[in-house]
């Protein structure tokens, strides 16, 4: 073969414990080749079954790697002779890799049943693996140019994902919107690689990192700029967040599950690898404004994420808003430790980031439970407009117990796992209060009390998505005539279910494996004389009495079911309606619609919402009279109307005076290359 030949192979230099991800990539690629081939449409759930086999050996791996501290694994993709692509795992990277496992097999269990739902199951079956492929790349990206290549094929992948509803106009908008911001946060990414490259002469984070070690903090701040915008983008930060609501009510559920439980992970995953690996890492100087960024973009973003939740009737847009807010959590806890860090308290730092991490790991699983929720609300009842809902518990059970749990969950209420990571993330803050200097106990106190009214309003959110959903009577015949999901749909709810409990009530596992990160102050957390967390304690590292909280638990369920049956079986049973305050009959009229539950809420924050209210008479002309009165509230959407429409109608206009340039003349398009072609040499000079 000739050097000016393309060739590529595999070049392996640590095999560690990737056995299993090849067997599990294995996987993958012969469900993917299997909905290509497959000559039924009744066989492609057994792809589904493929992808989850594989999802469940890489979270077995990623864990392995993890928990027992093993050699990790890394190859090179050689393309040429000067060119070749990374990829390594780390402790950082088999932790997003485990929680993108997680996710990933409790998708895919529940679309063997959702399959059936979709107008196009052969295509969005092949690109729903190769969406989780692309996830796990970025992942395990060693260098710059693996990265961005397995970033914008997770970006154009998910996009056809978005737009699969090929006859949805709002699907096609949505599709057009996430497309532009997500391109614009890449353009982001590469600037802040490039200056990176430029100051070090390498690609790889290793090598970025060793050598931005000395570098002026004048650089490492405008990279770090670069690279916040860049990747909170993806990640749905306030106020970059305008995709967010679009693109994931309109993907499949699904697909929406590890949109928002896993994909927008990519951008958190971005931001620590620069801020805590590249920019930072151990005995790095940290500058103490990145992590004041980081702290208030996270307390905005957390409350203005709930407060447009608060006002959402369509369940799929209100669990992406949600995801704005968890999305601040996170970053509450991610800016407290890198403030932290700058001060050298690497106690209260591991904390914080210990709390960031978990919360993570947290949101990945229980907003994959409530978007593989309201998927089977809509395969049911076939809407996601609250106000169509309602007594939705008594016709889909399983359903409506497993989105209550998500729901307490995301509201961090014990015994799941919300209330342990926020619980750590409280004690971050509240600790750091106490901790000079000044300013950063004013900080530290602020991103507390965004924290307590986020969870405050959080509660009242879900209250709303539940209560209004579930419980009542049915305002709609397609509420009156819903179903209950079918049996892969309801286990993979029920998995993650569990998961929620579990995770609540033995924290152990998991803060075990956050411990193997490579960051200072982690391993500290269960032993630091600072930190007095009964959650910490409760769910240490050696643990064992929370497991047997576990089970004790679920012995004494068990018996509470057993004896129920037994009482049961003793006595006849009747039914009766519900009581009606000596009311004849009730009618859906009579309880709150979503609107009205939150109508107290908006009156509040009016400022913020702007509201406007619709009344809309009809009339009869004969004899004339008014045949009926209708009422339409809404609020008004402030950042679409005042930042980003008058924004796209500036750069239209910018267009329309450009496009003059493009005269269709050659000889003026080779006066162009000349113009350049000089420009460059002058600059070149």
């Amino acid at each position: 073969m000739c050097e000016s030949d393309f060739y590529f192979f595999i070049h392996k230099e640590v095999f560690g414990t990737g056995i299993l991800l090849l067997i599990s990539l294995a996987f993958f690629i012969s469900g993917a080749v299997f909905f290509t081939v497959a000559p039924k449409k009744a066989s492609l759930h057994y792809c589904y079954v493929l992808y989850a086999a594989g999802a469940g050996l890489s979270a077995f791996s990623f864990a392995e790697a993890l928990y027992g501290g093993g050699a990790p694994m890394a190859f090179t993709l050689q393309i040429s002779p000067a060119l070749s692509m990374g990829f390594r795992s780390g402790p950082l990277q088999d932790f997003f890799g485990l929680l993108l496992s997680v996710a990933a097999f409790a998708a895919s269990v529940y679309s063997a049943g959702y399959m059936k739902n979709t107008p196009a199951p052969r295509f969005q079956g092949l690109f729903y693996g190769l969406f989780i492929l692309s996830m796990g790349a970025v992942f395990i990206s060693g260098d710059a140019l693996s990265f961005l290549i397995s970033w914008e094929a997770m970006s154009l992948v998910s996009y056809f994902l978005v737009v699969s509803d090929t006859e949805n106009e709002t699907s096609q908008n949505a599709g057009l919107t996430y497309a532009t911001m997500t391109h614009i946060g890449t353009s982001f990414i590469i600037g802040a690689f490039m200056l990176a490259f430029s100051a070090t002469g390498s690609l790889e984070f290793t090598g970025m990192a060793a050598g931005l070690a000395g570098k002026s903090m004048a650089l490492k701040s405008a990279i770090f700029i670069l690279a916040f915008i860049g990747f909170g983008m993806k990640a749905g930060i306030f106020p970059l967040h305008i995709w967010l609501p679009k693109a994931h009510p309109a993907a499949p559920s699904n697909v929406s599950a590890l949109m928002s439980g896993v994909m927008i992970k990519a951008g958190i995953y971005g931001i620590m690898l620069m801020c805590l690996g590249v920019l930072g890492g151990p005995g790095a100087h940290y500058s103490t404004w990145w992590g004041v960024v980081i702290l208030a973009t996270g307390a905005v973003s957390s409350v203005m994420g709930v407060l447009y939740a608060l006002m959402e009737q369509d369940l799929k847009r209100l669990l992406a808003y949600s995801s704005v807010e968890n999305i601040g959590i996170i970053l509450l806890g991610t800016g407290a430790a890198v403030v932290f860090y700058s001060f050298g308290q690497t106690a209260l730092a591991g904390l914080a980031l210990a709390a960031a991490l978990y919360h993570t790991m947290n949101h990945a699983i229980f907003k994959s439970l409530l978007f593989l929720g309201s998927g089977s609300v809509m395969h049911g009842a076939h809407s996601k407009n609250l106000e169509e809902m309602g007594g939705l518990l008594k016709r889909m059970p399983y359903t409506g117990l497993f989105f209550l749990m998500g729901s307490v969950a995301i509201c961090a209420l014990p015994p799941f796992n919300g209330f342990v990571s926020e619980w750590l993330t409280f004690q971050a803050l509240i600790l750091g209060s106490s901790t000079p200097p000044a300013y950063t106990r004013v900080i530290t106190l602020l991103g507390g009390a965004a924290l307590a009214l986020t969870g405050a309003l959080a509660a009242a959110a879900f209250v709303k998505a539940f209560g209004v959903a579930f419980l009542g009577l049915p305002r709609s015949g397609k509420a009156r005539q819903a179903k209950e999901a079918g049996f892969p749909m309801t286990a993979a709810m029920g998995f993650l279910a569990a998961l929620c409990l579990l995770l609540g009530v033995a924290p152990g596992f998991l803060l075990r494996l956050i411990s193997a990160l490579p960051f200072e102050g982690l391993k500290e957390m269960g032993t630091a004389a600072p930190i007095h967390s009964p959650v910490i304690i409760a769910g240490g590292f050696t643990g064992f009495w929370p497991a047997a909280i576990l089970v004790s638990m679920l012995l004494g369920l068990a018996i509470i079911l057993a004896l129920a049956g037994t009482l049961g079986r003793k006595r006849k049973i009747t039914y009766a309606d519900s009581w009606d305050c000596g009311i004849k009959a009730l009618t859906p009229r009579m309880q709150y619609t979503a609107t009205a539950f939150t109508k107290p809420l908006r009156v509040i924050f009016k400022t913020l919402y702007m509201p406007r209210k619709e009344v809309r008479i009809s009339f009869k002309l004969k004899p004339l009279f008014v045949s009926g009165i209708t009422y339409h509230s809404d609020i008004t959407p402030f950042l679409e109307n005042y930042l980003y429409r008058p924004f796209t109608a500036f750069v239209g206009k910018a267009a329309m005076k450009i496009r003059h340039l493009q005269s269709g003349k050659l000889p003026l398009y080779l006066g162009y290359i000349m113009l350049t072609l000089i420009g460059l040499l002058l600059a070149w000079a």
